[in-house]
């Protein structure tokens, strides 16, 4: 009996220990990617803190003496032209952001509970599209744009942000999960109409995949180079991202210039993270509601 005991024992002994290597492993793994991608973004605000000579003089992560001597270069280098480039990023990513959420919410909504002529060849085109990479669409985008006048101005870069078909995609998916049928056929059966049932019971329900879409085109937005740079020639309607890479270049023969461009990025930082730490709540909000229903 006692033999049995031992054994039954040492069994769960070496189970308990893979169960447990098996839940180090990935941890460290998650450990690994969360420092890798961390410790540039760390290197940046330490940076932001140096002077020029304390910048190029050595490579550390002690904090430097020019944070404020910084601050005070970046916001008057050029007439301000960097809160220029900060007000020129908000009004994209922000009014891109917006237009695109409910362009996507609606999209995804018209698609999950709708049956249409084409609807499953228009799905099938908007899963070609998140295939397709959205740097192989700016140029052909700035030839339509050139055509219609509108290449140069804000709005060429406003209006490719609009569509997302990732966002219309991940608002589906949503809106098949969040919003039952039964409700749309009872508001219909009390005389609501299509809008009203949109604008009071799925819009409701689907804000959480809303936020998810809005943060990720504001951040794709906020982030995106490669459109504005080249869309834009006039220095007032850059973004940040083209900015600070106009920073940079001159930087080869102004080496104070680097100084410039790293506390500017670090800088534009700031509003992605507080973004983040803002919308949080409609997530948990989401998954309490979740919990409270089941």
């Amino acid at each position: 009996m006692s033999t049995v005991t031992t054994g039954r024992s040492l069994s769960t002994g070496g189970s308990g220990l893979r169960t447990n290597r098996a839940r180090i492993v990935p941890t460290v793994i998650l450990l690994i990617g969360a420092l890798y991608c961390l410790i540039p973004v760390v290197w940046v605000f330490i940076a932001a803190t140096k002077a020029p000579g304390e910048l190029f003089s050595s490579f550390t992560f002690s904090p430097g003496s020019g944070l404020i001597a910084n601050l005070k270069n970046l916001f008057s280098y050029n007439s301000g032209t960097y809160g220029l480039w900060a007000a020129n990023s908000l009004l994209y990513a922000g009014v891109g952001g917006v237009a695109s959420t409910l362009v996507s919410a609606s999209a995804g909504y018209a698609l999950a509970k709708f049956q249409f002529v084409g609807g499953r060849i228009f799905f099938g085109a908007l899963l070609a599209g998140l295939l397709i990479p959205g740097i192989t669409l700016a140029v052909p985008q700035y030839l339509l744009l050139s055509d219609v006048h509108l290449a140069g101005t804000r709005l060429s870069v406003l209006l490719p942000s609009i569509i997302s078909p990732f966002g219309i995609y991940l608002c589906r998916v949503h809106a098949q999960g969040a919003i039952a049928q039964e409700m749309l056929e009872a508001a219909r059966i009390d005389g609501a109409n299509e809008w009203r049932i949109f604008r009071s019971i799925a819009l409701p329900l689907m804000v959480p995949g809303m936020v998810t879409v809005f943060l990720l085109q504001f951040v794709g937005i906020w982030n995106n180079f490669l459109l504005p740079y080249i869309m834009l020639s006039d220095q007032s309607t850059f973004p940040l991202t083209v900015g600070l890479n106009q920073l940079l270049n001159q930087g080869s023969g102004s080496p104070a210039l680097y100084s410039l461009a790293i506390i500017g990025a670090a800088i534009a930082i700031l509003p992605l993270i507080a973004l983040v730490l803002f919308l949080q709540r409609f997530w948990r909000l989401d998954l309490v509601s979740g919990g409270v229903k089941g």
